[in-house]
């Protein structure tokens, strides 16, 4: 009896240790994202160089208070609440036709912003069209608007090790607004890189082994992988040494990527990586958000700055929902490695 009840302590502990490291790792990452749209948000579509931000503002761009966040944050906030409810992509574009239509996970109950290709995708979704169709197909729906949003696949993908099953499932929920492969493997590499880091690795090391999984795992006559040789800069061991000039951070998910990669990798915490890429300017608020994102899953909690965090609208909410979604990951966790809970 002794002995078992060792052993159901040790599992416990082991229990508690991997719950507490997903939480470690879900709420910088998320929060880390909702900081970099706050920041941006402002100066959305003004030009590099006319302004310079160095902490949380207000109005600007679409005259809104201080703490506002965009469509980047509502969209990603809409699909947590998805995978905490386990519902489907009808279910999520369902979330996504009220965030149009009610202001659904606004600040303020009220949209004020949305991505052409996503509203084009909702359209098609309210004349009965299924999910996995809604994505716009052409060489211009690739812009950044599935990239914003599909952070939070990480956390129940981190345990499966089939590239080839999360490619799947990361194409599954970036079809349903940008169906072209491009968009697609934009996606996947960016959940892969945050998985990398995830483990703990460096970007460097992250960003080679991102590469060699498409490589191991597509053929060269495969879509996926001509479709990554728009992404080639990113793999170029050179990269980090690009000039800020050559750096482009408009709304085309191949420059969001390249600009969020470059913005963390180059600086030397949270706070450096989300400015250096709200001042890039044009899609200011979708780069500092996925830079965020990627800052945050890297630099923790203790990165992101406490006043920052402070001023987010509704974080009430906000801070309910991400403590849902984090106990759902673990729970999912700790029943895939103990088989209950």
């Amino acid at each position: 009896m002794r002995g078992r009840r060792m052993i159901d302590r040790w599992e416990d502990d082991n229990k508690s240790f991997l719950k507490l490291n997903i939480k470690n790792k879900v709420l910088p990452t998320i929060y880390g994202g909702i900081v970099g749209d706050m920041l941006g948000v402002p100066v959305e579509f003004k030009t590099r160089g006319e302004f310079h931000i160095q902490d949380i503002v207000g109005y600007g761009t679409y005259n809104q208070p201080p703490g506002t966040w965009s469509d980047d944050t509502s969209l990603t906030l809409c699909l947590v609440e998805n995978v905490v409810e386990e519902g489907s992509t009808n279910n999520l574009m369902q979330k996504f036709k009220q965030y149009q239509d009610e202001g659904y996970w606004t600040p303020y109950g009220e949209m004020f912003d949305i991505g052409r290709t996503t509203a084009e995708a909702i359209t098609r979704f309210r004349k009965g069209v299924l999910p996995e169709e809604c994505g716009g197909q052409s060489e211009f729906d690739n812009g950044n608007g599935a990239l914003m949003r599909i952070s939070p696949l990480v956390f129940i993908l981190h345990k499966e090790f089939d590239f080839v099953k999360k490619a799947e499932m990361i194409k599954k929920y970036t079809e349903i607004t940008h169906a072209h492969p491009r968009a697609i493997v934009g996606s996947i590499i960016y959940v892969e890189l945050l998985l990398r880091l995830y483990y703990n690795n460096s970007i460097d090391t992250s960003l080679r082994e991102v590469k060699e999984l498409f490589d191991e795992n597509f053929a060269k006559e495969h879509i996926y992988h001509k479709e990554l040789t728009h992404y080639e800069r990113i793999f170029d061991k050179r990269f980090l040494n690009t000039p800020r000039e050559e750096i482009q951070s408009d709304g085309y998910a191949v420059h969001t990527l390249e600009a969020a990669i470059w913005c963390f990798g180059t600086t030397t915490s949270f706070t450096e990586a989300v400015l250096t890429a709200v001042n890039l300017g044009e899609d200011t608020d979708t780069v500092a958000s996925i830079t965020g994102s990627i800052a945050g899953m890297y630099y923790k909690m203790d990165g992101i700055p406490e006043d920052w965090l402070a001023k987010i609208v509704r974080k009430q909410d906000v801070d309910q929902l991400i403590e849902n979604f984090y106990e759902h990951c673990a729970e999912k966790a700790i029943i895939e490695e103990y088989g209950k809970l």
